[in-house]
């Protein structure tokens, strides 16, 4: 399993569009074969940051997620005019 922790911050005053395209991209990416879990936070204090916990089957699932059409279209494409991607980590389950 892959695990990808991301975190972004909105830029100020697009905080609902990003939480909306947030809410495709999470409802498009449940769908995929490979991914066990995907769910988009926000920050208690600070409408700006989301953060995104996902997993996937293995590295394979995660590209197949980066290469979606939902993904090049609603984060690469769209979230990326109207939010900052401020980190992004990779993690493994501890056997």
């Amino acid at each position: 399993m892959v695990v990808l922790a991301v975190t972004w911050i909105a830029k100020a005053g697009a905080e609902q569009a990003v939480a909306d395209l947030f809410r495709k991209l999470q409802s498009e990416s449940r769908k995929e074969p490979g991914c066990r879990f995907y769910q988009v936070h926000t920050h208690r204090n600070d409408p700006r940051r989301f953060f995104i916990y996902e997993q996937y089957e293995d590295d394979a699932a995660l590209q197949a997620h980066r290469d979606s059409r939902h993904f090049q279209e609603l984060a690469a494409k769209k979230l990326a005019q109207i939010a900052e991607r401020q980190a992004g980590d990779l993690y493994q389950p501890v056997d």
